[in-house]
């Protein structure tokens, strides 16, 4: 591998930037330093539930399918090397998703098994009856048919994360963080070449590539540039965490189950993460807001309740749950393109987004640093 590609800065430590932070470490010769402005995953990726949602979703061939292939196959690689790196343990589900259908035409699950059998991932068809069988706490009301997929699979988000930051660590990449980043600093007003960044309380870190992970702080940062703008914009998500006495169903057999957009995420001992809701703030919201501002965007109980009832209505003995807690947080959405931004500059080529992965940024975490990772690879040869 190359040993002089130099000194990269990584904006941001949700998953995603502590993702691509790992994956460079394995480069020699990089001198990697990651910023943010609180410790990892307190944003999107504290609120997100980590659902794998891969070899079920519907994507199955250019960039979205190849992404969510990648991610699946690195995971693979990357948990048990992490445990062993890190000797910390990242809590995974691998019994799979089962996803409720409703539809009465089943054309479209019939076809994607089809394609995924031929791709080499397996993705099985279940009758109501053997829904019923395998997952007994599953009201049946209206289910014409469960999709059930073994190879996806459910990460605990903030203790991957760590991990990914622990490991990272422990092969020489410096993190900082009590530092947001006020600005890009550039050669001159052209912007054709970025040498770092200048933190709010003014110090400033000279790289050869600056990597942007942020989120929702990427448009910030890149709205006074003379750069293609990127319009990244919040939207929230509520999840709560409930407890039974006993787990649903099979204690053998516990996926995580979804159906309308609602995931019942076992954790075992009885506990349950149920979400989300997908909440669209004011179109007047302005992506240049502060990060003050961007907080105090207000969930909505009633959004929460909704996603509750919808739960109970799918495992009825979630009636009986006792509510532990709730949280929110901001998905960052891209407008008018598909999520994520994947993006090197052609007018600025050491500058790499790598940002708003929308509600999968678990998912996409390892394809996108693998991606990162080609991107600086190709440049420094």
């Amino acid at each position: 591998m190359p040993t002089d590609g130099g000194r990269v800065v990584i904006v941001g430590c949700g998953v995603v930037g502590a993702a691509i932070a790992y994956e460079l470490s394995q480069v020699n010769g990089l001198a990697i330093t990651v910023v943010d402005r609180q410790p990892p995953a307190r944003a999107s990726t504290g609120a997100a539930l980590g659902v794998l949602m891969g070899v079920i979703s519907q994507k199955t061939k250019g960039r979205a399918w190849n992404l969510r292939q990648t991610s699946l196959r690195r995971y693979q690689q990357w948990l048990p090397e992490l445990e062993a790196l890190t000797e910390q343990p990242v809590p995974v589900n691998r019994q799979g998703v089962l996803l409720l259908s409703f539809e009465e035409d089943l054309s479209k699950w019939e076809t994607l098994s089809s394609i995924r059998q031929q791709q080499g991932w397996p993705l099985e068809l279940w009758r109501p009856a053997q829904v019923g069988d395998r997952c007994p706490q599953v009201s049946l009301n209206a289910v014409t048919a469960g999709i059930y997929s073994p190879q996806d699979y459910q990460i605990d988000p903030t203790a991957l994360t760590r991990a990914l930051v622990t490991g990272a660590a422990q092969r020489g990449v410096q993190f900082d963080f009590s530092s947001p980043v006020a600005s890009l600093e550039f050669v001159d007003a052209t912007g054709q070449r970025c040498v770092g960044v200048r933190t709010a309380q003014g110090d400033r870190l000279l790289a050869d590539w600056v990597v942007i992970a942020s989120g929702l702080g990427t448009t910030p940062l890149l709205d006074a540039l003379p750069l293609p703008k990127i319009d990244i914009r919040p939207v929230l998500g509520q999840a709560m965490r409930v407890k039974l006495g006993e787990p649903m169903g099979d204690r053998t057999f516990q996926p995580v189950i979804t159906g309308d957009d609602i995931h019942i995420v076992p954790l075992g001992q009885g506990e349950y993460w149920i979400g989300a809701t997908v909440e669209f703030p004011e179109s007047d919201f302005s992506t240049t807001d502060s990060f003050s501002k961007l907080e105090a965007i207000a969930a909505n109980p009633a959004a929460l309740e909704t996603v509750w009832e919808g739960a109970i209505a799918l495992c009825p003995e979630l009636s009986q749950a006792e509510v532990l807690h709730t949280w929110s947080g901001l998905r960052p959405r891209p407008a008018n393109r598909p999520a994520p931004v994947l993006e090197r500059l052609n007018t600025c080529p050491n500058l790499i987004l790598a940002t708003g992965h929308y509600r999968n940024g678990v998912l996409l975490a390892p394809a996108t640093a693998e991606w990162v990772k080609g991107e600086i690879l190709a440049g420094i040869e």
